[in-house]
């Protein structure tokens, strides 16, 4: 017997639940090959479909299937229905970075939601709207500043992201459901921390934290463990901030999760390097390298060589510091690295001065030669000198850094943590420019008033089987009339689209969305490369604060 449309579509849905979404989306696009006369099921389909295609990155298929959703529920009055497809047009157009559009469609999502008195959904759009805001702040905010120091539109708009999540916690309090509230609590202490709000963020993540142990969500309870490091390292609580990063790497190797063992080891080597306890730093460093080469993270091992090369340096190992130096050096040609060059080449030229050898940083003796044993580092260490101080190190650093500001800023754009959306757990990427449908249907709204937009035929919805002669059902036949009824016809409630055309006004193509350049960080290195911005915090005083190398010849 042929399998019917829904049989189809029960079982692509099966597959997305347990997380196989290539295969759900061929039972889908089975489902409208077959085609069906039931616009519940046909509306379902889409939305599931844009699902899938979300969580495989695939961001225009999704944007096209949840903007037949939503034509589908708006035309036959659905208005459950249109929330729902609005929320998730909301979802993947702000994962294409087109905010404003975005913006609309979670405000359509809350109006209804209030519309129906449906709470849940209100509390579900009030979310989005707090992450398409907490989104558009991190998109913007990368100029070299320091949480709490970005320029003021950022700041308006995390304070807005703040705003939506602090209403969505009453609803999801007074509807006692404490998942939501996990979820909320984690992103609304992100954005604390980018506000510069410390203290708060380290209140909002602790009770992610309580929750997650509610719940026996180990990997919530790891990431809320390094955002609370993350605050606790801008407030100067180094210890604390060590015993939470300690805590993290314990839940990452029960995990068995390797890259981010890495970088719970890569935060805690930096932690140890701010308390100077540069031997701890430097072992957790080489665990760090040594998973780097594991997983063939050439980036997470440049920065471990980074790491040990300024660690021996404090500790005035220069020779193990020149190894280090001389291997960041080669990962950065190899990567095209080339403001990491430029700083590992800063680094040998000083460390050969002190060394008192010849400026040769392609053909080192030391590399040539020299190989460190890892497991043996610690026999060597001497004690450095007295020059340099308390805060010597960080001069160091800082000038070795400062032609090289822009590379070593962490970029959070990794769906895998917290700092990025985790409800729903959609992953930040882009896709391929030009096969935007929901686009092309907005550039000729302005020539044809959003004919396209509206269903007006039934190949504008892929799936919507023609009825028969011999269908008996009136009902049906009086909806799928409406659906195939002429685009002359007039839509309810232009205003929905007439904003979003607004939105893009007459800039469609540059508002096109391209794919962002690939992150320049490795799987190993976190997101919250804190030791980045305190080089650029050092990097401010360093007129003052520079310190020479002594020679030791």
């Amino acid at each position: 017997m042929e399998a019917s449309c829904l049989d189809l579509a029960l079982e692509g849905e099966r597959l997305c639940k347990v997380g196989d979404y290539s295969a759900g989306v061929s039972f889908f696009e089975a489902a409208m090959q077959v085609g069906t006369e039931d616009l519940q099921v046909l509306s379902a389909v889409y939305s599931q479909l844009g699902n899938a295609y979300f969580h495989l990155h695939d961001y225009s298929k999704a944007l096209e299937f949840h903007h037949h959703d939503l034509t589908l529920t708006r035309t036959t009055g659905d208005r459950l229905g249109e929330a729902k497809a609005s929320g998730n047009l909301g979802n993947t157009l702000k994962v294409l970075g087109r905010f404003d559009e975005a913006v609309v469609c979670c405000q359509r999502h809350l109006d209804i939601a209030r519309e129906l008195g449906d709470k849940v959904g209100q509390a579900r759009a009030l979310y989005n709207f707090g992450n398409v805001y907490h989104a558009k702040g991190k998109s913007i905010c990368w100029s070299g500043a320091e949480p709490g120091d970005f320029p003021e539109e950022v700041i308006t708009a995390l304070r807005k992201a703040a705003e939506y999540y602090e209403a969505n916690l009453c609803i999801v309090k007074e509807l006692g459901d404490r998942a939501a509230q996990g979820r909320t609590y984690g992103n609304l202490g992100n954005t604390y921390y980018l506000l510069g709000n410390f203290r708060d963020a380290v209140v909002s993540h602790e009770q992610r934290l309580l929750i997650a142990k509610e719940f026996g969500d180990r990997s919530a309870e790891r990431r809320a463990y390094c955002n609370l490091g993350n605050a606790c390292i801008f407030l100067g609580e180094f210890e604390r901030a060590a015993e939470h990063y300690r805590k993290a790497l314990q839940l990452a190797r029960q995990l068995k999760d390797l890259a981010v063992e890495a970088q719970a080891c890569y935060s805690l080597g930096n932690t140890y390097t701010l308390l100077q306890d540069y031997e701890r730093a430097i072992d957790y460093h080489l665990k760090h390298l040594i998973i780097a080469q594991d997983l063939n993270d050439r980036i997470g091992e440049g920065r471990a060589c980074w790491s040990l090369g300024n660690a021996h340096t404090a500790l005035g190992n220069h020779d193990q510091a020149m190894h280090f130096a001389e291997k960041h050096l080669e990962i950065a040609k190899e990567t095209g690295d080339r403001s990491g060059e430029l700083t590992a080449r800063m680094n040998v030229s000083d460390l050969q001065m002190v060394l008192g050898l010849s400026y040769s940083t392609d053909n080192s003796v030391l590399s040539e030669n020299k190989e460190i044993d890892y497991n043996l580092h610690g026999t060597q260490i001497q004690q450095y000198t007295d020059v340099l101080g308390d805060e010597g190190f960080f001069d160091l650093l800082s000038r070795f850094q400062s032609n090289r500001m822009d590379d070593q800023r962490f970029a959070i754009q990794d769906g895998r943590t917290e700092l990025v959306s985790v409800y729903p757990a959609f992953s930040e990427s882009a896709a391929s420019p030009g096969q935007e449908p929901f686009l092309r249907l907005l550039a000729s709204a302005q020539g044809r008033r959003l004919d396209e937009q509206r269903a007006g035929t039934g190949n504008s919805l892929p799936g919507l089987r023609t009825l028969s002669e011999h269908s008996s059902t009136s009902s049906r036949q009086m909806i799928l009339s409406q659906v195939m009824a002429s685009t002359d016809a007039t839509e309810p409630d232009d205003q929905f689209f007439d904003m979003l055309v607004k939105c893009q006004g007459s800039r469609l193509d540059d508002q096109r969305c391209a794919p962002p350049p690939p992150s320049s960080r490795g799987p190993t290195v976190p997101d919250e490369d804190f030791f980045s911005l305190i080089m650029r915090s050092q990097a401010k005083r360093m007129d003052e604060q520079r310190v020479s190398l002594p020679s030791c010849r």
